[in-house]
Order: structure tokens, then sequence, then C-alpha cells
């Protein structure tokens, strides 16, 4: 398979110069590189410029409400384990409204990769302040400068448990693509933060402002929590890589499910011992 057989008809509507065309391309990347069928593979959007590759991108697809797209993830990874499950998120996304569900599915360590398109604004509703905007940037909510202090979400992650943490940048295409690989191949939640300028709301961040910043982390001891987080305290850099990788039972395992839930009967159960004991 080529990646172009992983292309819709639609042609993509991003605006020229968007990261999301570099995202798009990693993903396919990792998809061929991997040689799982595109029959295989499901992809759950939330809303944002990132859900629109649920038009562009020719595999199972379910565009979810504003910050929803993790449940519906986890569902399907839950009815059917032998897909390839991911999520595509945006920042205001999975860090704002789906910040909950986040949380929940590293704590629970979901078999399911999280790709999140982070351009630090709610760009498709015209440049609000995210969560991951940086203090002072001044936004349509805020005229004068964003006053939170940004939310960190891979330390986030890693505090809630998530056992594959990681950051790309949209434009290093074969760096993010391996890190999809790797996230898919992980068993367990997997967190790719993808630092993406937005030409439109970001532009004083734009591409070259990030290089000046981004270097790439040498994958040491990557059980080490501590180094991870000591990695992303940096402060006017920002390392890309893998950062933190264990191995630990998945929800599945834990639960001790016996079979995929679409091979179960649809008979009815008699639950009146259930019902007695509440």
């Amino acid at each position: 398979m080529k990646t172009d057989e992983l292309n819709t008809k639609i042609k993509p509507t991003w605006c020229p110069g968007c990261g999301n065309f570099g995202i798009f391309e990693a993903l396919k990347r990792a998809i061929v590189n991997l040689k799982i069928p595109s029959s295989q593979v499901l992809v759950t959007y939330g809303i944002g410029c990132h859900g629109h590759m649920a038009n562009f991108l020719k595999t199972n697809g379910f565009e979810g409400l504003h910050g929803r797209p993790l449940p519906l993830a986890i569902g399907a990874k839950l009815t059917n384990p032998n897909l390839t499950v991911l999520t595509s998120s945006g920042d205001g996304d999975a860090y704002s409204e789906g910040l909950n569900h986040l949380v929940a599915a590293a704590r629970a360590n979901h078999n399911i990769t999280l790709l999140v398109h982070d351009n630090w604004a709610f760009s498709l509703t015209t440049g609000q302040s995210s969560p991951t905007s940086p203090l002072g940037k001044i936004t349509k909510s805020m005229p004068r400068g964003t006053l939170e202090t940004p939310l960190n979400p891979l330390k986030l992650a890693l505090a809630s448990g998530a056992t594959f943490v990681s950051r790309g940048f949209a434009t290093e295409v074969d760096h993010l693509s391996n890190l999809i690989a790797e996230a898919i191949k992980h068993e367990g939640f997997s967190l790719i933060d993808v630092l993406q300028p937005c030409v439109i709301f970001g532009k004083e961040f734009n591409p070259l402002w990030f290089k000046e910043r981004i270097y790439k982390v040498e994958e040491k001891d990557l059980t080490d929590a501590d180094r991870a987080y000591r990695l992303l305290s940096e402060e006017n850099k920002l390392p890309i890589g893998l950062f933190y990788r264990v191995r630990k039972p998945t929800f599945w395992e834990e639960y001790g499910l016996k079979e995929p839930l679409v091979r179960k009967s649809l008979e009815k159960e008699n639950i009146e011992g259930i019902l007695e004991n509440l």
C-alpha cells in the first residue's frame, strides 16, 4: 500500500502552510510502514481544524462532539480490540472540553493512541485562547494577552499514568511518523502532542520561532519518569521525541475480558441476582 491510497477523493481544505498537512502525511506513512490494512484502522475525531481529516483519510472514521473523541475510541477498542484505534484531536478539543477524558484514558491505560494537533489556539473558531496558549499571547478572547498559565499536557499525562508520552513537530514529518508508528505498536495509552504553528492565528509563533527552540531528545532510559519531567520543564526550549514508555497491564488485561464484545451473544441474561444485591 502507498500513502496516496489513503487519500479520499476530497482534497484537504486547510490553509496553505498549515501544519495539519504534515501531520496528515506522517499518519499515512506510519500506517503504510506498519502494513496495517486501512479497513483495520479507526480514527475518531473531535471538533476543530484537525477534524476535517475525517473527510480526507481513507480509513474508518467517526467525528464526534467537541472534546469527546476519546470515549468513542475507547468504546470501539473495547468492542473490537483487533482494530488499530487512534484519536485525532486539537489542543482546544483535547485539553479543554476533553481534558477529563484524557486523564481517564491515561489512568485506565486504554490501548489507543491520542494524536493532538497543538497550535496553541482555538483556530477553527477564529483564534481564541486555548489551554496551551502562552502567557501574553493576544487572541480574540484575550485582547490584552492570555493571563492563564499554559497547561503542560505531557506532564499531566505522566501524572495521570500514561505509559507512552511524546512530542512531535508538524514539519518534522519522518520523525513524527516514527513516533506515531511506535505509539501504535505500544500496548497501552499513548499521547503524542504535536506542535503545529497556526499560520493565521499564531503568526508570532511561526515555524522559524519553533525551530530556534526545538531539539530532538535522545532515547535513553524511557522508564525514568523523573527524567521525562525534567525534559518537559526546560525553559525556552522545546524538546521533541519520546520521553517516557513503560509496559503496564492495559484496561482489557486488568478487567480480564475474555473475548471482544462483538463476539458476545445477544441473548438476554438474567440480572435478578444483581438487582437483589443492589
